[in-house]
């Protein structure tokens, strides 16, 4: 009972007119990030190639410090997890990409922020955290559909 109440989640959802695995291509590719969302101004991984368990992934947000991220869950194709871990603070995020047919994918993504000092932080950032979370659905739904749209024309 007392995780729950540490704890706040803040989530997002949007429907992408291009094939799943297109989505998957651009969103699991965290380097790549900045050229198509505006919440995020940096991004590394390491080690560098594709998302795998273990992986770390350095983060730069606007008016937020650069954080790091480590997978701790993966299902290629579908949906990763990773989280950031400070004293009394656990941020734990998911990425969810989902089939709906007709050439068009769902996609979903979290973060829940865990322990007192993260329950803290959460209602202290939690309309920026909207903000980038939407920032972020809306700019992979732009540049996903335009790479759609590029596919099927050439």
């Amino acid at each position: 009972m007392a995780s729950k109440l540490f704890a706040s989640r803040t989530n997002d959802a949007i429907d992408i007119d291009a094939p799943a695995d297109l989505v998957w291509s651009v969103y699991s590719d965290v380097v790549g990030w900045p050229a198509w969302t505006e919440s995020v101004t940096s991004a590394e991984l390491s080690p560098s190639g594709l998302l795998a368990i273990g992986s770390r992934a350095q983060i730069k947000q606007p008016r937020l410090p650069r954080v790091e991220w480590t997978v701790t869950a993966l299902e290629a194709g579908r949906e990763w997890v990773w989280e950031n871990k400070a004293p009394a603070a656990t941020s734990v995020a998911a990425h969810s990409v989902v089939a709906s047919g007709d050439g068009r994918a769902h996609v979903e993504l979290w973060i829940d922020q865990r322990g007192l000092v993260g329950r803290t932080i959460a209602v202290l950032v939690r309309r920026m955290t909207r903000r980038y979370l939407r920032m972020e659905a809306e700019g992979l739904k732009r540049r996903c559909e335009s790479l759609a749209r590029e596919r099927d024309a050439g």
